[in-house]
């Protein structure tokens, strides 16, 4: 039987609104890896989305674990491994969207407007855009498990034995798993054109 809400608005399996405040905090966050280990819009609001729904569905576990963030990324992590057995071919398309890290909301809400003219930040953002495509790139070319390490120790600063705690791996594996993508990764920028041209060996 479902019941409305009248704090939230939202029907009665909704949960509570620190749980939403909670979440809220971690979405802009959530949504930049999610993009970076799904590679389209599309499919890392997907994955939000449905990281929020299993959440939700038992939003005790989620508040009460010391570090929440580390608790979705697990689920994101989880969500997206799933998605990528369903869908091999996935098409990396120019429209994932990456706000700037100060942007989110904190209340401070950037202009509607587009930018002036020849505005400083605005070849920054340029940038970004191009570097945070180009690590989308990258990680689309290892196995979730592999992004999911990178992502934890190299990108949000984790160490080896966070990363093995959050992932629910040993250390070790965490450990092999991440020298196998970093080179993987090395590999791959070594191939590409224009970089250390004289250095292209036989494979």
């Amino acid at each position: 039987m479902v019941t409305s809400s009248t704090t939230t608005g939202k029907d009665a399996r909704s949960p509570d609104p620190s749980f939403d405040d909670v979440f809220c905090e971690l979405l802009h966050r959530l949504y930049r890896r999610a993009a970076m280990l799904s590679g389209t819009r599309q499919s890392a609001e997907d994955a939000v989305h449905e990281v929020y729904l299993k959440l939700a569905a038992r939003p005790e576990r989620f508040l009460s674990h010391p570090e929440p963030y580390a608790y979705a990324f697990s689920s994101l992590l989880s969500v997206v491994r799933d998605n990528w057995r369903k869908e091999r071919r996935q098409v990396l398309v120019a429209d994932v969207e990456f706000a700037g890290d100060g942007g989110g909301g904190s209340g401070g809400a950037a202009s509607p407007g587009a930018p002036p003219a020849g505005a400083q930040w605005d070849d920054g953002g340029l940038e970004r855009r191009a570097s945070e495509l180009e690590t989308v790139r990258l990680l689309r070319q290892l196995t979730v498990r592999q992004a999911g390490v990178v992502v934890l120790v190299d990108l949000d600063g984790y160490t080896i034995d966070q990363a093995a705690k959050i992932l629910g791996l040993h250390r070790g594996t965490v450990a092999l798993t991440r020298r196998r993508a970093l080179d993987k990764l090395r590999g791959s920028l070594r191939r590409q054109p224009g970089r250390s041209g004289g250095e292209r060996h036989a494979c």
